[in-house]
């Protein structure tokens, strides 16, 4: 009944009401998750669908392989999506946070388009069912485990951000060497990522049920998941990739 109250569990026992409020609670959270995986699944889809569009236009290589403000637009727009999304999402509501999230998907295809100029169709087709075959099995874990995994989300998100400066000093150094390196710390970090978002979207499930915060946590959490499995792809594609 709306107003929570049922009359027919008044006689039940409280071990089989417990047992039922569990169902109840399992169900939901399943769908929850299920949206969340959906969402994440049709936007890597987009982004693919996209990139791979715009890379055989032939507009690709003249615009992200030369210099132009255009270049830098594509570049940097997913991180300004990113962002809204991310301070504004409390403001936005869940229709403007769905197409905030789509836009986001297609800006990065446009962005990672410049990954079928570098690489063969065959080493990427390969790496990406690498990642989603280790994405499935990291984000299983984290499901399931029942060790918190908060301090390992600490100090992972620390990690990406030491990632990020030492990948900003490789820009002026050129160094292969540390870029494989890079690669590989990358590869750990958001693999550790993906089964620390998968419990910490699973927690907030308790919060958000009911409330006009759902469609929009589920937005978030897509969000999450989709740029862990995007960079671990890009990260891994270092290794696996083989060049033009």
């Amino acid at each position: 009944m709306a107003n929570g109250f049922d009359p027919r569990i008044i006689a039940v026992p409280e071990s089989t009401r417990i047992g039922r409020e569990d169902t109840t609670i399992d169900v939901g959270l399943r769908s929850y998750m299920l949206s969340v995986y959906n969402y994440m699944a049709s936007g890597v889809l987009l982004t693919g669908i996209v990139a791979l569009l715009f890379a055989n236009s032939g507009y690709a290589a003249a615009v992200l392989g030369g210099p132009g403000i255009l270049k830098y637009a594509i570049m940097f727009a997913p991180l300004a999506f990113v962002l809204v999304l991310s301070f504004g999402i409390t403001r936005l509501s869940t229709g403007t946070a769905q197409l905030l999230f789509w836009a986001f998907a297609t800006v990065m295809g446009l962005s990672m388009a410049s990954i079928f100029l570098v690489f063969t169709g065959t080493s990427i087709a390969t790496t990406f069912f690498a990642t989603a075959a280790a994405f499935g099995g990291l984000s299983l874990y984290g499901y399931t485990t029942k060790r918190d995994l908060s301090a390992l989300g600490t100090f992972l998100i620390m990690g990406v951000v030491g990632l990020l400066v030492a990948m900003i000093i490789n820009l002026f150094l050129q160094s292969g060497t540390m870029s494989l390196v890079i690669s590989f710390i990358g590869v750990l970090l958001f693999a550790g990522l993906t089964a620390y978002d998968t419990q910490r979207i699973k927690s907030l499930y308790a919060q958000v049920a009911g409330t006009d915060m759902m469609g929009k946590t589920v937005i978030m959490g897509a969000l999450s998941l989709y740029l862990d499995f995007v960079n671990m792809f890009t990260f891994l594609l270092q290794f696996m990739g083989q060049r033009r």
